[in-house]
């Protein structure tokens, strides 16, 4: 079941993949799973520990830069020790006109997994990525989140799941829940 926390993130941003074309796109996630619902012309997962995004770029048997035309993160950011290192890495990777899609929580409880590091709204996440060398002009950052959302996250069982018949979906800009972020290089 999905999380109140990610269905306007996810419907957003499942709008931003098919305006890409993912069928066109070499595509690499970090750590993650959230790229398998995408019908990507290639489409690699690499996980940590074995690939720690912070200590550089992605590379092939024999060392080379791996390339791709998208790279996915899906709450993986906040986890990072060092996220401005892994997204300059990011960049690295990405092919002439490539993508990198982030997603990250802001008002949640902390999960160690393995640690909690950071947390940012759409404005902090477009900073961290112009700090990694991304053109601000080829940046959509978005927000969202609400009251009744930071109550549920406060509540029982986290994270909460969504029932459309309770929750409330409406923006509130000073309750950011989550952010998410598409650059192009």
């Amino acid at each position: 079941m999905a999380s109140i926390n990610r269905i306007v993130m996810q419907k957003s941003s499942r709008r931003w993949m098919a305006a890409l074309d993912p069928s066109t796109m070499d595509a690499a996630e970090v750590s993650g799973k959230y790229g398998r619902r995408f019908d990507f012309k290639s489409y690699q997962r690499f996980r940590y520990p074995k690939y720690d995004i912070c200590e550089g770029p992605y590379r092939d048997a024999e060392g080379n830069t791996l390339s791709f035309d998208l790279v996915l993160a899906n709450q993986v950011w906040e986890h990072l020790d060092r996220p401005y290192a892994a997204t300059r890495h990011v960049l690295e990777m990405l092919r002439p006109g490539g993508y990198f899609w982030v997603a990250v929580p802001f008002f949640i409880p902390y999960h160690g997994d393995p640690v909690d590091c950071s947390r940012w709204t759409a404005r902090g996440l477009k900073n961290l990525l112009i700090e990694a060398g991304f053109n601000e002009s080829k940046i959509n950052a978005r927000q969202w989140g609400n009251r009744h959302a930071a109550r549920r996250n406060l509540e029982g069982e986290w994270p909460p799941v969504y029932d459309p018949e309770t929750d409330d979906l409406t923006d509130e800009p000073d309750f950011p829940i989550c952010s998410w972020a598409l650059a192009h290089k």
